[in-house]
C-alpha cells in the first residue's frame, strides 16, 4: 500500500508524521519526494548505499538544417522556445522534457542533450528502505525528479511517501497514484485555509484522504466544525509537547522520544488499509 503525507503548508508537522510512521511498520519504505528541500534522512538517518544522477533531455538546433518556420515555439506549452529574427531561442530553465519540439520539427533540426537536474540517494535503516530526491540548486522541475524518485516504489511493500507542502504540480506529482494520503495541519486560520486547498486537490485526485491536527491543543476548533462538516475523517490528533518539540531540534522522531506513539500509528495504519476511512 501506498501511503503519501501531505500538506497544504510547510511546517504544520508532515515529515515528523511521515517519518514515525515509516518507523512504525515492519516491511516498509520511505520515499522523500520533497526534494527542493528533503529533511527525512535528518530522522531516518539511513544508510546511504546508492546515488543515481536524473536528467531531462532539453532540445538543442542545428542551424544548418533550422528554416526558423517556428513550428517549435507553437507546440511548446511552456513557452521554453522564441523565435526572434529567425533565431531559435531556448531557455531550458523553463523546458519541462517533454520532446515537443523534437517532434514536431518539419526539418528535424532540434535534437536532445541530457541535462543534469539533481540526484537520488537510496539507502536503509535496518529493515526500513529509504531514498530521497536533491533537486540542483537553481533548477526549477521538480516533477520530473521526484517521478524518478517514485520509481523506487515497491508494490508489496508499506511505501510511505513524504510528499512537498503546498498545493503546487510537485505536490501533485508526489500523491498521485497512490492509495491514501494524510493530509498534516494545524489548528490554526493559516493551517485551515491551506488544508482546503490541499482537500480541494485531493478530492480532484480521487484519492482516499483523511486529516492528522498536529499541536492540537493550540489554535482554535475551526479545524474540526470543518471537517465533521465535510465529512473528513480526523485520523489522529497530537497535542503540542515539550517533549516533542525538543526531540524535533535534536532529529529525533516522535516514535524513538515517546515510544508509547508507535502504537497509535500502527493503528492508524492498520485502519487505513482495513479501508475504515475511505
Amino acid at each position: 500500500m501506498i501511503i503519501s503525507i501531505a500538506s497544504g503548508k510547510g511546517g504544520t508537522g508532515k515529515t515528523t508524521i511521515a517519518t514515525s510512521l515509516a518507523l512504525s511498520v515492519s516491511s516498509a519504505q520511505i520515499l522523500d519526494c520533497d526534494v527542493e528541500e528533503p529533511n527525512s534522512h535528518i530522522f531516518i538517518k539511513p544508510e546511504i548505499k546508492d546515488k543515481k544522477l536524473i536528467f531531462i533531455p532539453v532540445p538543442q538546433v542545428d542551424e544548418s538544417k533550422c528554416n526558423s518556420c517556428g513550428r517549435c515555439q507553437e507546440v511548446c506549452a511552456y513557452n521554453a522556445i522564441a523565435v526572434v529574427n529567425k533565431k531559435v531561442l531556448i531557455f531550458p530553465e523553463l523546458c519541462h522534457g517533454c520532446g515537443s519540439c523534437s517532434y514536431f520539427c518539419p526539418t528535424n533540426a532540434i535534437s536532445e542533450i541530457n541535462k543534469e537536474i539533481g540526484y537520488i540517494e537510496a539507502g536503509n535503516k535496518g529493515e526500513l528502505e529509504f531514498v530521497h530526491g536533491k533537486l540542483n540548486i537553481g533548477e526549477m522541475m521538480a516533477p520530473p525528479l521526484i517521478k524518478a524518485v517514485k520509481e523506487y516504489i515497491k508494490p508489496k511493500k508499506t511505501t510511505i511517501i513524504d510528499a512537498p507542502p503546498g498545493t503546487s504540480c510537485p505536490v501533485i506529482t508526489a500523491i498521485k497514484d497512490t492509495d491514501f494520503t494524510i493530509l498534516v495541519t494545524e489548528p490554526t486560520p493559516f493551517g485551515l485555509n491551506d488544508l482546503i486547498l490541499a482537500v480541494e486537490v485531493t478530492r480532484k485526485l480521487n484519492i482516499p484522504f483523511g486529516v492528522i491536527i498536529n499541536r492540537s491543543n493550540l489554535g482554535n476548533e475551526e479545524t474540526d466544525k470543518y471537517c465533521m462538516k465535510e465529512g473528513i475523517p480526523v485520523l489522529m490528533r497530537i497535542p503540542f509537547k515539550k517533549e516533542i518539540a525538543v526531540a524535533y531540534s535534536k532529529g529525533i522522531p516522535i516514535v524513538e522520544a515517546l515510544p508509547e506513539y508507535a502504537n497509535s500509528f500502527k493503528e492508524l495504519l492498520k485502519n487505513i488499509k482495513d479501508g475504515r476511512f475511505n
